[in-house]
């Protein structure tokens, strides 16, 4: 587990979300199943995990324990899951730590990482999907400056799609070196591992669809909290903090303000920290990976998973 993926903010996120040693839980990003472990360690023999990953090699980090179940799919599937499961009553929390698993970087195949020379794959579900390579030898130079520009933030997008363009019109584009090649005069030289980050973050949210993905969990963990449960989400790059940050605050992604004919918020959760919480120098230091987390916890004030209003007194 710890040499797949060491779990971030594990007593923080962890904490704040089990509540109810006989509860039912989910992780919706099983990974190296860090976070599962520790719920786990806290439940007793009544107590349920629902845990979920699109990517098939996180699979053989299941623990040997009977009161885990484990799926194989996209977390934004959540809500349809457990209603088959039938906890169509709403869970008491849910847990997701977004973005790429340390095993995904440093595995040199899957394509995610520019410190090696490998095939543009970056699929979490490596099974099916369009991949790195696809998106960059197939749109068009105005689509791959609005991915770069919408997903990496990158300031010169246009410039770096036409070089794109450029270079694939002699062969097409198919590999790491072969991107930063094509790219090289776009790069500052005393930013240059920033600026391949932010491409490279672009390019793995297209592929796997992660903002989409991302606004239907929320919708869908909201809907499957029962009230009074909890969610607790880890980001690591400002897009998806908004997004989390508006969802738990107004109800939906795009921070749109949502009432009622008479002018009550409509929104299912309530924020449980202001702030987002984030790494102590010692997590850090035991793992840089951390250092751009920040884990946000919401609890379910709104209608329950059924569609009825919770009570006060609950």
């Amino acid at each position: 587990m710890s040499e797949y993926h060491i779990p971030v903010l594990l007593e923080e996120s962890v904490s704040a979300l089990v509540l109810n040693p006989s509860g039912v839980y989910a992780d919706a990003t099983f990974g190296g199943g860090g976070h599962s472990r520790e719920i786990l360690s806290r439940l007793g023999p009544e107590g349920r995990l629902i845990a979920f990953d699109r990517d098939s090699e996180a699979l053989a980090n299941r623990p040997d324990d009977c009161r885990l179940t484990l799926i194989h799919n996209n977390f934004r599937f959540i809500h349809n899951f457990l209603i088959e499961l039938g906890y169509s009553e709403g869970i008491d929390g849910i847990i997701a730590d977004l973005g790429v698993s340390s095993h995904q970087f440093d595995t040199p195949e899957r394509g995610f990482s520019f410190r090696y020379d490998a095939g543009l794959d970056m699929r979490m579900d490596t099974g099916s999907g369009t991949t790195a390579a696809d998106i960059i030898n197939g749109r068009t130079m105005e689509e791959l400056e609005k991915i770069f520009r919408m997903y990496g933030e990158v300031d010169n997008s246009g410039r770096i799609a036409r070089l794109i363009c450029k270079a694939r019109e002699s062969s097409p584009v198919t590999t790491t070196s072969e991107l930063e090649n094509a790219i090289a005069g776009a790069l500052p030289p005393a930013a240059r591992h920033k600026a391949l980050a932010k491409i490279y973050q672009a390019l793995r949210i297209e592929v796997n669809g992660e903002m989409r993905s991302l606004e239907k969990f929320l919708q869908g963990a909201a809907a499957s909290l029962r009230h009074g449960g909890r969610l607790a989400v880890i980001t690591y790059h400002s897009l998806e903090d908004r997004m989390v940050k508006n969802f738990i605050r107004c109800g939906n992604v795009d921070g749109k303000d949502s009432r009622d004919l008479y002018g009550h918020a409509t929104t299912p959760l309530t924020a449980v920290n202001r702030k987002p919480i984030v790494p102590e120098e010692e997590e850090i230091g035991r793992n840089t990976r951390a250092r751009s987390a920040k884990l946000r916890i919401a609890e379910k004030t709104g209608p329950d998973a059924s569609g009825r209003p919770g009570r006060e007194d609950e």
